[in-house]
């Protein structure tokens, strides 16, 4: 795994030990930036179940202003500080050690314009963050939130919360759900 573009270009990224994480795959990774690549300068960007930081590391690289990394593995938290120290990237950092839902309300901007989140496949563990993000004071109708999912996903459990589904990118073993908070 390595940083596709920006500031640290090429850098190689360390994973944390055991099956507990599933990296970004850098094709994807790759797919899922140039979507959002007029997006990222100057952003505020969330990287919940952040794992080995990939795709925050990825938003700092290419211009984000600030990332959080959320997750609550002592051994994740290691490696993003590990990688984010190999980058150059640890003054527009924060890493929370928390479960996601949890980790959100530790966040203190006005506005945050990328929400990404890797939760384990099909274990419903994306429902509680949506519902945090529902009374979020940061995350409103401007905000891009993406949850990455096996192909099986149905966004029904999310939309039904209070938020629309504006986009779905799918590739061969998961894809990439865009959703924004409804308005009022």
């Amino acid at each position: 795994m390595r940083v596709i573009a920006g500031s640290a270009r090429s850098l190689p990224l360390m994973t944390p030990d055991g099956m507990d994480t599933r990296p970004t795959q850098d094709r994807i990774k790759e797919t899922l930036f140039n979507i959002l690549q007029w997006d990222i300068p100057d952003c505020v960007f969330i990287d919940l179940f952040a794992g080995s930081g990939g795709i925050g590391i990825e938003a700092l690289s290419r211009g984000a202003a600030k990332a959080y990394f959320v997750d609550h593995s002592q051994r994740c938290e290691e490696c993003i500080r590990e990688n984010l120290r190999f980058t150059k990237l640890s003054d527009k950092a924060v890493i929370l050690r928390q479960e996601a839902a949890n980790g959100l309300l530790s966040i203190y901007e006005k506005h945050a314009d990328i929400i990404f989140m890797d939760p384990p496949y099909g274990q419903k563990a994306e429902l509680p963050v949506f519902a945090q993000l529902l009374h979020s004071h940061f995350c409103d109708e401007d905000t891009v939130i993406i949850l990455e999912e096996d192909l099986n996903f149905d966004p029904d459990s999310v939309t039904d919360l209070g938020f629309t589904l504006t986009r779905t990118k799918k590739y061969k073993t998961n894809q990439h759900l865009f959703f924004r908070k409804n308005q009022g």
